[in-house]
């Protein structure tokens, strides 16, 4: 007997697994509230350089910046400079002091904020940035901090994917709820720049916990017909994240207090995970005979299937847990051992970089939107719940390849064609980019189906792990991207929709797995004997 027919005995979907699934649910909505909160941590509010002087000799706060700041080409007041010496406006005389020589011959000579900066605080009442000056020369500092944190959750993904093999996958949630607690409280009580830098990337870690630990969890404990609904409807707390998220922005506009908001969570998890089982295939695996079968009589129970002693006795659990240990556990070199798995290795990583690189590249800068950041924040989340169900139709229908190729063209088009819309169009971007994160959505949804059929049985965790820590790198490479804006305007939604498109053509290169029998060994793969054979279902 294996554990795939033990589950069947004490219920492979039922009242234990769904309460299970509403357990995991509060550490997916947790990740995107801090994977997207530097949508709000990290905003730029309009800012221009802090002045000297008072308004005593001016009727409009217009007319007293007009006297000291220059003009972008655009029409709007400098953010980074301003006149060495305040200029006369017309008809008057007010305000202005002895130019310099240089000023008689052209244009008034123009310095750096020396004072610091002033900022409209009408949506934002503090960030980051307003907090530590973090913009014109200093900008990049902004756009650092993120990509820090996804190195972060790169880092972690290793860590936390090595110690939930060795210690359980319920005892590293736990550390996971904890260290992500502390670190978020600390980040939020930072009294520096580079405080909060470590603090954060600290907390990219413990977060990469939830993103290895949910999701065996889960499927460990559910039986294979029901494993793709469970994660469709997973996938689909993320999304309440991201909405969740509008409107914590929405309410809480100073960022410390946000930040709290979004760690605090952490404790219901804490509290939580007296419920949380641990995973009975790793107790049999690791030989913990005891331990399983007390879960696995509880999971019965709660499913209210009756098991005899037999099929659940010490002995026959013994045998299970010796089949369990079989296999020695692969290593990421397996992935780049044979022709074909290297193949859909090179592929995949390919494609999971394009889809977090052009996803978060989307998410991250709102920058040309007509709406408020709350306001697309909101819309931006709501596309992604027709997204999820658009592809659930065309998986099954159009198949996964036409799919995730499908979805990571629409992301590259929609870059594409806001580079063609005039920025006095602003509403026309704004639909462009609504359509471009509800395409990167799909393409985000399909990888994980896709990816984890392409694999066989005996690597499709190593797989999955060595293609999300890709797409990790390319997350955490979306936000410096955003800077190339310096040397070239359009530049960086060119990278992001030129990295989709090269992903677009990297997936044709991939087989179909749509109804088709799973792969078991590398052998299956390398010889495509009955691997990619049409079945009905």
């Amino acid at each position: 007997m294996g554990f795939e027919e033990l589950l069947d005995e004490v219920g492979g979907f039922g009242s234990f697994q769904l309460r299970n699934l509403a357990l995991m649910a509060l550490p997916r909505v947790i990740l995107p509230l801090n994977f997207l909160l530097p949508i709000f941590l990290a905003a730029v509010p309009a800012h221009h350089c802090a002045l000297p002087g008072t308004l005593d000799n001016f009727s409009h706060q217009e007319a007293w910046l007009e006297t000291h700041l220059p003009r972008e080409p655009d029409g709007r007041f400098s953010s980074c400079l301003r006149f060495a010496h305040p200029q006369t406006l017309p008809n008057t005389t007010l305000g202005r002091e002895a130019p310099s020589p240089g000023e008689l011959e052209g244009e008034p000579s123009t310095v750096p904020c020396s004072q610091g900066w002033e900022y409209d605080r009408s949506e934002f009442s503090s960030t980051i940035a307003t907090e530590w000056d973090l913009v014109c020369e200093r900008k990049g500092l902004n756009r650092v901090a993120s990509t820090l944190f996804f190195i972060g959750v790169l880092m972690g993904a290793v860590v936390f994917g090595y110690l939930s093999d060795r210690f359980g996958r319920r005892r590293l949630l736990l550390v996971a709820y904890v260290s992500t607690l502390v670190l978020g409280l600390t980040s939020a009580a930072s009294v520096n720049y580079v405080m909060f830098a470590i603090t954060r990337t600290l907390t990219g870690s413990t977060l990469a916990g939830f993103t290895i630990i949910v999701l065996p969890l889960e499927l460990e404990w559910l039986d294979v017909e029901h494993r793709e609904v469970a994660g469709i409807l997973g996938s689909t707390f993320w999304t309440g994240g991201v909405l969740l998220l509008a409107l914590a922005g929405y309410l809480i506009r100073d960022w410390r207090w946000l930040l709290m908001a979004v760690t605090l969570p952490c404790v219901i998890g804490i509290l939580s995970i007296r419920w949380v089982p641990e995973s009975a295939r790793w107790l049999l695996t690791q030989g913990r005979v005891e331990e399983a079968q007390r879960y696995l009589l509880h999971c019965a129970r709660l499913n209210g299937r009756p098991v005899g002693e037999d099929s659940l006795s010490q002995e026959a659990l013994n045998k299970v847990s010796t089949g369990e240990q079989v296999f020695p556990r692969p290593s990421y070199l397996d992935l780049f051992r044979t022709p074909q798995i290297r193949h859909i290795s090179l592929c995949c990583m390919v494609m999971w970089f394009s889809v977090n690189f052009s996803y978060y590249g989307l998410s991250l800068d709102l920058s040309g939107l007509r709406l408020n950041v709350y306001q697309t924040q909101l819309l931006f989340g709501a596309v992604e719940l027709p997204s999820k169900l658009v592809v659930y139709l065309l998986v099954r229908r159009a198949g996964r390849r036409l799919t995730q190729a499908g979805a990571l063209l629409g992301t590259a088009l929609t870059f594409g064609i806001r580079l063609l819309v005039s920025s006095e169009t602003s509403s026309w971007s704004t639909a462009l980019a609504v359509i471009g994160k509800g395409f990167s959505e799909a393409a985000f949804t399909t990888a994980y189906l896709f990816t984890s059929e392409l694999y066989p049985t005996v690597l499709r965790p190593t797989g999955i792990g060595l293609t999300s820590l890709v797409g990790r790198l390319g997350g955490s490479l979306a936000p410096l991207a955003a800077l190339l804006d310096g040397v070239w305007l359009s530049l960086p939604k060119l990278a992001y929709g030129g990295i989709a498109l090269l992903a677009t053509c990297t997936t044709f290169l991939l087989p179909e797995t749509r109804q088709a029998q799973l792969p078991e060994t590398i052998q299956d793969v390398e010889r495509k004997r009955c691997v990619y054979r049409t079945v009905y279902v």
